[in-house]
């Protein structure tokens, strides 16, 4: 169930989940593995070892550098979608920003252009929010990025690395 849940939904969802070494990942947590998988059966629901697998998917792709050929054009896409939600990221620290800050620390002075290909694409990819979420256009708006939330950056070797994406999981509390 756990290969079949990996192959065939996460890895035609993105191609980086084919490259994850499932085998090593369920051998190491191989009881946590089974164990879920006999609640799941159980209960008659798959949460419990969905939340396995995403708990160790998390965990693996804070060390892994995936290498292999990317055939997935949506990937190119994402990347140059996602390249300005990454440098986004990475100019927050801990405390809320807001868009006139933002701005400053990415070395933009274009308003329009830092919503339409920064802000906006990082509010709905979830991984930022707004401080005073009722209120989009207060002028007292910041943002900050969303809490218990990490961020992966992936690398495809082919034939140079070069990086394709990142993805965002939310941890629970």
């Amino acid at each position: 169930m756990g290969r079949m849940w990996h192959s065939l939904l996460l890895g035609n969802w993105k191609e980086l989940f084919f490259w994850l070494p499932v085998e090593e990942l369920i051998q190491s947590r191989q009881k946590e593995y089974y164990d879920a998988l006999g609640k799941a059966d159980k209960m008659a629901d798959s949460a419990v070892f969905v939340e396995l697998m995403l708990e160790i998917i998390r965990d693996t792709l804070k060390d892994t550098t995936v290498v292999g050929r990317s055939t997935d054009q949506d990937a190119d896409q994402d990347t140059d979608q996602d390249e300005p939600i990454h440098k986004l990221l990475s100019v927050f620290g801990d405390e809320p920003l807001s868009a006139s800050e933002l701005m400053e620390r990415l070395g933009l002075s274009h308003r329009p252009t830092f919503r339409q290909n920064y802000l906006t694409p990082a509010l709905e990819k979830g991984v930022i929010e707004r401080t005073i979420p009722d209120k989009p256009s207060s002028k007292k708006q910041k943002y900050r990025k969303k809490k218990n939330c990490e961020c992966f950056t992936y690398h495809i070797q082919n034939p140079t690395p070069q990086r394709v994406g990142f993805y965002c999981i939310s941890n629970p509390p």
